[in-house]
């Protein structure tokens, strides 16, 4: 089996990887700036790996003030082929613990202020479809994997994605689970969206901390709350990401493999020689 290289973008709490063989830093700089940290690359087993802290090590930036855009990109120009988020929220649902791990496959977007997609102020339109942004067979391989690892998963769910970096108002927890919310997060998106976009298959471990603020008769999330189940979360990604290792899917059967086939509208001859180099780790190999 030939070598897979996957992307991990790592959320609160997990800034790296045990285990890595062979290490090495990534200092990347990408047409659209700079990602949120040094990438990590690695081996375990036969799969390559490339870690990315989301927040920055130290976890120094806030969900609003992450470059979505450079994080996929430099993953994506240093090899990675399909992408797995692991990422700390709170449960929107009663049968989902603290604790638990939910692999998420549909969102909602409840962001204002952040650059979705890389088609903008370059000239060039394009429509990739999103209407399954999680890819199938790489969540059916976490899946297979946290059970590996004895772990409670939910398989599917819908993560509504929220600004921040305050927690949501009463009133709004209450709403999201009449939407039939399963997790809530901040950093997910535009994320996924990205990813579609960069043609990386994209999948969420998404790690409950939480009741968030709906659950009556019990003190509202807090930082305090978060940090208390975060330690034993950070083992979860970890034993999950090493059992998955060995089972990732070919990413070239992915529909997000082709997502841009026929999403790029703008005619050819109107593509700008500049356009072409800032989206050249995108569609280098369409341009040429």
């Amino acid at each position: 089996m030939s070598t897979r290289t996957v992307g991990v973008i790592g959320g609160s709490g997990l800034y790296d990887m045990a285990g890595l063989r062979d290490r090495t830093e990534h200092e990347v700089t990408t047409t659209f700036g700079m990602p949120s940290d040094t990438l990590v690359g690695g081996t375990l087993g036969e799969t390559r790996f490339l870690f990315l802290p989301r927040h920055g090590r130290g976890h120094r930036l806030a969900p609003h003030e992450i470059n979505y855009r450079a994080n996929l990109l430099a993953l994506k120009m240093l090899g990675a082929e399909q992408v797995i988020s692991i990422s700390a929220v709170g449960s929107m649902q009663e049968h989902v613990h603290p604790g638990d791990v939910v692999l998420v496959d549909q969102f909602i977007d409840r962001t204002r202020t952040r650059p979705s997609t890389f088609f903008e102020d370059v000239g060039v339109v394009a429509h990739v479809g999103l209407a399954d942004p999680v890819d199938a067979a790489l969540r059916a391989a976490l899946h297979a994997a946290a059970l590996e690892c004895g772990v409670r998963v939910h398989d599917g769910g819908t993560y509504v994605c929220i600004e921040g970096p305050q927690f949501s108002t009463r009133a709004e927890s209450d709403l999201y689970r009449t939407w039939g919310a399963t997790v809530i997060g901040m950093t997910n998106l535009p994320e996924a969206r990205l990813a579609m976009e960069a043609e990386l298959p994209y999948a969420t471990v998404a790690l409950a901390t939480d009741y968030d603020c709906w659950r009556r008769g019990e003190e509202a999330v807090s930082v305090a709350a978060v940090l208390a189940v975060l330690a034993q979360n950070v083992r979860t990604a970890q034993a999950i990401l090493g059992a998955v290792a060995s089972r990732l899917p070919d990413p070239r059967q992915s529909p997000a493999h082709r997502a841009l086939e026929h999403a790029i509208i703008t005619a050819p001859d109107r593509i700008s020689v500049e356009a072409k180099q800032r989206l050249a780790p995108l569609l280098g190999r369409r341009f040429s």
